[in-house]
């Protein structure tokens, strides 16, 4: 694991919104079109959906992606939530402990993923999720592919 990594990833604030879509291909065009908005990175699941999708409009990003039911990935527009939030701190370990003690709930415990951050999600006591991380690793577009690729075969 690499040392000299800001716990932020470059680019990004600390708080980041996540969207779930049912038409993610056309949300980004959407974007594009009204909002000038850049793609700056895409994750294509191996269905053919977007796993993931890094946009940015003006000197802000947000994430996005597809509905995949089956991991509780639900666009509002089916009876899903309108968002969850994407949260980077130095010391997420300490972080989620702090929230599961405070009535959070886990939804995904903390671990290093193949994107380069260590993360896990809990639901907070109002219902609303948290994925909060730590950049750990700088990982190349191309690499981060080649993980992904290698994660769902």
């Amino acid at each position: 694991m690499e040392t000299n990594v800001e716990p932020i990833p470059k680019g990004y604030h600390s708080l980041t919104p996540y969207l779930i879509v049912n038409d993610a291909k056309k949300a980004i065009q959407f974007y594009e079109k009204v909002f000038g908005a850049k793609e700056l990175y895409r994750m294509d699941a191996p269905n053919g959906k977007i796993g993931h999708c890094e946009i940015e409009i003006g000197d802000s990003r947000f994430m996005l992606a597809d509905e995949f039911p089956e991991r509780g990935a639900v666009a509002p527009t089916q009876g899903g939530r309108a968002f969850s939030l994407v949260l980077y701190v130095p010391n997420v370990d300490e972080i989620f402990d702090e929230a599961i003690d405070n009535g959070g709930v886990i939804v995904h415990p903390v671990k290093d993923q193949f994107y380069g951050d260590r993360m896990g999600t809990f639901r907070d006591p109002f219902g609303h999720e948290w994925s909060v991380g730590t950049h750990v690793e700088d990982v190349s577009p191309e690499e981060m592919d080649k993980r992904s690729k290698e994660m769902f075969s």
